[in-house]
């Protein structure tokens, strides 16, 4: 897999990608990611990619131009015809873990990073298919976005997680949070790890872990449950459970 971020600061994700899961994997050669600087293709000895936008109003806007001759000079390099590109916004759709699953078994991917009042809207109907957004709050660009988006998706690729760091029940890939963990000592501060953990019974820990995963789900994120894959067993768990709450609907 390749995932080329298109920045106006290379360094931050060139730092950002060193470390951790994601600096293994390119290591490993599971995936490619290059920061690509759109700077240079300004046109101008200056380097400039900004102005101020027509109609007037407060902050500067980045041009089309020098956004849709960078992206057009790296598709001369890849094999893709036409790669799905991300672009990072506010206004953008809410990326979540389905999303991070579906971008994952793409082969080639390009992320644009959005900066100052955003992108001329040109550059964004030229290149962009789809608008994503990490939540409802503003950050100064697009950066930061841009690796939250790659950690979640390389993650997913094949090879990249041992075992120990499996996402196959981690919280989301079932539509429910994560269970509890616990770990040694068994007693911390008078704190007792849940005895079933310690049974050795396979079957009574998984479902354990799941009645636990539904009831933390139902306290912390309940709107997940209406669209979360709940089979009888989990219902009845939720309808005994104090927490039960009637605004969600089965």
């Amino acid at each position: 897999m390749k995932i080329i971020i298109m920045t106006l600061f290379p360094k931050m994700i060139n730092e950002a990608i060193s470390h951790s899961i994601i600096g293994r994997a390119v290591e490993n050669k599971l995936v490619e990611i290059e920061a690509v600087d759109f700077r240079p293709f300004s046109g101008n000895k200056h380097n400039q990619v900004d102005d101020y936008p027509y109609g007037g109003g407060a902050g500067m806007l980045i041009k089309a131009q020098p956004v849709v001759d960078c992206y057009r000079d790296i598709c001369r390099n890849l094999a893709t015809d036409k790669p799905r590109v991300l672009y990072t916004t506010p206004s953008g759709k809410i990326w979540n873990q389905s999303m991070a699953v579906e971008f994952s078994k793409e082969e080639e991917i390009i992320i644009l990073c959005g900066h100052y009042e955003g992108i001329d809207k040109r550059a964004i109907d030229e290149i962009v298919t789809d608008e994503i957004s990490i939540g409802d709050f503003i950050l100064t660009g697009g950066e930061l976005a841009s690796m939250i988006i790659t950690d979640s998706i390389v993650r997913l690729r094949p090879n990249v997680l041992g075992k120990e760091e499996s996402f196959e029940n981690e919280s989301f890939s079932d539509g429910l949070l994560e269970h509890d963990h616990y770990t040694r000592p068994k007693n911390f501060e008078g704190k007792e790890v849940p005895e079933i953990l310690l049974s050795g019974n396979h079957k009574k820990i998984e479902e354990y872990r799941r009645a636990n995963a539904i009831i933390n789900t139902l306290k912390k994120r309940p709107d997940l449950l209406k669209t979360a894959d709940l089979t009888e067993t989990d219902k009845k768990i939720l309808k005994n459970t104090t927490f039960f709450q009637k605004s969600v609907d089965f």
